[in-house]
């Protein structure tokens, strides 16, 4: 995958990062009190799904990043789509 640029809530831009993608998704899982295998496969499902969503761009946003990867998520567990959203609520 060619390298994609995120421009995030704040304007500033950064290289996407897979790894922190990834850990969003398997703490919500953990905090959902899914099993350590559970949580695997979903964030990996979840951050293939995304890097099919973002292969055709060049640039892409944080909060379409998020929206993307809650609705992703919300297909796998609704628990941990729930503790994703509300996660960056308050981060």
């Amino acid at each position: 995958m060619d390298k994609k640029t995120v421009v995030k809530r704040k304007g500033h831009k950064e290289e996407f990062d897979e790894k922190k993608a990834y850990g969003s998704v398997y703490w919500a899982c953990k905090s959902s009190h899914l099993h350590g295998k559970q949580c695997e496969e979903i964030s990996e499902k979840t951050i293939e799904a995304l890097k099919k969503e973002i292969k055709d761009h060049g640039a892409v946003s944080s909060d379409s990043i998020f929206k993307f990867i809650s609705m992703e998520l919300g297909k796998h567990n609704k628990d941990a789509a729930y503790m994703y959203k509300t996660h960056r609520d308050i981060s």
